[in-house]
């Protein structure tokens, strides 16, 4: 039976899970800035907890972003040593999958628009569709500013707003059927999607793990 960890550090939570013999122990906690403190000793309490040692596990889930630079970064940075000392592969997970993950399972709501607020007057933006039990993604992650977000092209149907890029509601022209913009990325969620992943045979070694950040792609200098 397969047993994963999961761990995400993107945003002001931190949190981390475990699935081992079919059954998932999680620990979350907001938590700004004590990400690097306190990750490792949660990681340490849940697999206590579960009565496994690191060795035990086959394969380490992480949330890739987007979210906070430093946020992404201590969690590549644990996962890499882990994965590296274990030599066990690892499974990258949106973080704006992660969310829209979150709101199906305490929610219910199979379409949903997740947005993470990327500071700079922006949010990053990705829009979900549940299918089997998981949701994937529609169309391309982005960070734009509020104004500038929009459903898919072929969307219809009710939508519901997660994360704290909702906080820009007033600007953002999706009139969402509900929305919770307190919402942050839980690893019980990245778990979730890092198991349909695994089973998709989706892993990679751990020196490919890269972080998403999407600013990237919009920070290019213009060539001369």
């Amino acid at each position: 039976m397969t047993t994963l960890l999961a761990l995400d550090t993107a945003t002001e939570a931190c949190s981390v899970a475990l699935l081992h013999d079919g059954k998932v122990l999680t620990h979350y906690e907001v938590i700004p800035r004590l990400h690097a403190q306190k990750l490792l000793p949660m990681i340490k309490d849940l697999l206590a907890e579960a009565g496994i040692g690191l060795s035990a596990l086959d394969a380490i889930a992480f949330g890739r972003g987007p979210g906070a630079f430093t946020g992404v970064r201590i969690a590549i940075g644990v996962v890499q040593g882990l994965a590296f000392g274990l030599d066990r592969p690892v499974l990258p997970v949106s973080n704006l999958a992660v969310l829209a993950q979150r709101a199906l399972r305490e929610n219910g709501v199979s379409q949903v628009a997740a947005a993470i607020d990327a500071r700079m007057d922006e949010v990053y933006w990705g829009c979900y569709r549940e299918s089997a039990g998981e949701m994937r993604l529609v169309g391309a992650e982005v960070v734009l500013p509020p104004q500038n977000a929009a459903l898919p092209v072929d969307a219809s149907g009710q939508w519901f707003g997660a994360g704290t890029g909702w906080g820009y509601a007033d600007r953002i022209a999706v009139k969402p059927s509900g929305q919770d913009a307190a919402m942050l990325p839980h690893a019980q969620d990245l778990l979730t999607l890092g198991a349909f992943a695994w089973h998709r045979g989706e892993a990679i070694v751990a020196d490919d793990a890269q972080p998403v950040y999407l600013r990237d792609k919009v920070a290019t200098p213009k060539a001369r």
